[in-house]
């Protein structure tokens, strides 16, 4: 159809069609969102690796499955997407459809992420989190900047961290 049928008529189809994909589509392009070595994730470990940090990845024995573990500093390093961890923030915002089931998702990641933080800290490993947004969207930083943030931290020994996107 021409763009001068559609002209003035999207407002309306857009509020009926809550989705542009079947649920079958839907669900295989859900499953296909890594959970690991995602891009922000590799960012951090290039970062990282070129000032000379050494790391394990994802070590299953570890509360969460930290995206990075570094045993020398007793820390470890979240590389949390905003949308999976309900990170209040721009790139943050809640699905139109199907509202009970993503709170009770996205509610339960973050419960879940608490639980294991807290684990973590109980047993003496100092907890980093980089949000996506620090790396991505409007408000990102400089990746040196989180990198030089990241590396003091490791250094200083503090317990926690939080790298978040410039509001």
């Amino acid at each position: 159809m021409s763009a001068q049928f559609w002209k003035g008529r999207g407002r309306h189809l857009c509020a009926k069609l809550a989705d542009v994909h079947d649920r079958q589509t839907r669900s295989r392009n859900m499953a296909a969102i890594r959970g690991a070595d995602t891009k922000p994730e590799l960012i951090i470990r290039r970062g990282l690796h070129a000032r000379g940090y050494r790391y394990r990845l994802h070590d299953r024995k570890l509360p969460g499955r930290p995206d990075l573990v570094l045993p020398k500093y007793q820390a470890v390093i979240f590389v949390n997407g905003c949308f999976w961890h309900g990170h209040q923030c721009p790139l943050f915002k809640w699905p139109k459809t199907r509202e009970e089931f993503w709170r009770d998702k996205i509610g339960g990641n973050v419960e879940r992420d608490q639980k294991n933080h807290a684990a973590l800290r109980e047993a003496d490993w100092r907890v980093a989190i980089v949000w996506e947004c620090a790396l991505k969207g409007k408000g990102r930083r400089n990746v040196a900047d989180v990198i030089d943030t990241l590396s003091q931290w490791l250094s200083c020994g503090d317990a926690e961290l939080d790298i978040e996107g410039l509001r």
